[in-house]
């Protein structure tokens, strides 16, 4: 299709501390004991995409990401690592790679999504629509588009998920309006002359932006270099798109009078969009009969374009690992329910357990759990709905519950952790108890301690 993959792989996320380290970027943090990068690759791959440029912020994070690429990918995919500055952003990251852009059309996707939906359905629509940007937009997970950095319960009720809102035409193939972050605070306004082309929006907050965009090059560039303050893909340029779309679109005589500033302000105070409220305006033309008109090449129409969307079908995985309490969701459910990305198959419990690991007398590994290459479990041990890393030493009467436990890690005897993340080469020694926490790389958790709700690093030297 003449597309051209730029895969933004991001660097050392200060979101994602302790769990991301100078050993760990965020692009090789372990999904199901993989690399979270590999699950955008694979699926580039399937999609027979296979000239990528991998963005990486910082050259110590792209030396071992670009390492990581060559031994994993070889003969398979042509991947040049490109380093950037590190909190750029997105657009900052695309900015400093522009002259490497050469094809008509861009396909950007963010490093850390976890999906197993086509690349190569979204680049279709696209190129049907032959639109300026296409965006996938796939249902918001169960447990909601956790922005915080805790996975704690305690967090979660104090700090819910940023939601979009996202503005859609009758056929639902058209992007018309998005709202993010801080503008969901405000009055939502949406642009008269959108309502009037489609005589009605749909309004969703039960979508969720999956970072993966068609987009002309053209286009993009020019955006790039005009508009030097944009920093993000989605909070900038998508929302500047949507909004210029129609801007030069001829209206109709008879139509009411627009408002000086073209705004219908609609209130979201006290209001919840949980699915969608549809607005109507005077009206009845449908998108698809404006669009002939406003591309009829008269000179008040030539700057108009159009912004599409794929949506996902609700049996499709499609999740981000933006936030430590993402990074234990998809952990748990590419182990479980969405077995079929992580590449493994169940045994006949329903769980992955390497056939080089070593259990216990009387130990069970419960459905739903992985347990990695060379790692042993002791007597009388019990694992439940937790992913485990390889050549890790595990104790007798240990509990590990709804917990991630990356590689090299030894827990003592006697040992409880719930709810919380392990990071490579940790020691939990004996009777430690760990709920809801976090423990950076090389971390002691001392004997006997007990920590509820914490992040536990070593001291920077």
């Amino acid at each position: 299709m003449d597309f051209q993959v730029v895969v933004l792989a991001g660097g050392f996320s200060k979101t994602l501390v302790p769990i991301v380290s100078k050993e760990v970027p965020k692009a090789l943090l372990p999904v199901a004991n993989r690399p979270v990068l590999s699950y955008v690759l694979d699926l580039l791959e399937q999609s027979n995409l296979k000239d990528l440029i991998v963005v990486v912020e910082g050259n110590d994070a792209a030396v071992r990401i670009g390492g990581w690429i060559s031994a994993a990918y070889l003969d398979r995919l042509h991947v040049d690592v490109a380093p950037v500055s590190e909190d750029i952003g997105s657009a900052g990251a695309l900015r400093s790679i522009a002259r490497h852009l050469t094809a008509r059309d861009i396909l950007v996707v963010s490093g850390d999504l976890v999906s197993d939906v086509s690349p190569g359905a979204v680049a279709a629509v696209h190129r049907r629509h032959d639109a300026v940007v296409t965006a996938m937009l796939c249902s918001n997970p169960a447990s909601g588009p956790a922005e915080s950095g805790s996975s704690s319960a305690k967090d979660k009720t104090k700090k819910p998920g940023r939601k979009n809102i996202i503005g859609l035409d009758p056929s639902r193939q058209f992007l018309l309006h998005i709202a993010t972050g801080a503008e969901l605070e405000k009055d939502l306004r949406i642009q008269k002359c959108i309502l009037r082309a489609v005589g009605e929006m749909e309004l969703r907050a039960d979508l969720m932006d999956a970072h993966l965009y068609a987009i002309k090059r053209a286009v993009l560039l020019e955006v790039l270099a005009q508009k030097e303050t944009f920093q993000s893909l989605k909070e900038d340029i998508l929302p500047y798109l949507v909004r210029s779309q129609l801007k030069s679109e001829v209206l109709s005589s008879n139509l009411p009078q627009l408002e000086e500033n073209g705004n219908d302000k609609v209130n979201l105070q006290n209001k919840q969009i949980s699915q969608s409220h549809i607005l109507a305006n005077a009206s009845n033309r449908g998108f698809h009969e404006l669009y002939p008109l406003a591309l009829d090449g008269s000179s008040s129409a030539r700057r108009t374009h159009k912004c599409c969307v794929y949506i996902a079908s609700n049996d499709k995985y499609c999740a981000r690992l933006n936030s430590i309490q993402a990074f234990s969701d998809i952990n748990r459910e590419v182990a479980g329910e969405a077995n079929h990305l992580s590449g493994y198959s169940f045994s006949a419990h329903n769980n992955i357990i390497h056939p080089s690991a070593e259990l216990g007398s009387k130990t069970t590994v419960g459905p739903y759990c992985m347990l990695g290459e060379g790692s042993q479990m002791g007597d009388k041990c019990s694992v439940k709905r937790s992913v485990i890393g390889r050549h890790c030493r595990i104790g007798s009467n240990v509990k590990i519950v709804n917990s991630v436990v990356m590689n090299h890690v030894t827990i003592g005897d006697g040992c409880s952790v719930q709810g919380s993340v392990i990071c490579s080469n940790v020691q939990i020694q004996e009777r430690a108890t760990l709920k809801d926490c976090q423990v950076g790389a090389g971390y002691v958790v001392t004997a006997g301690s007990e920590y509820k709700g914490d992040s536990l690093a070593k001291k920077e030297k």
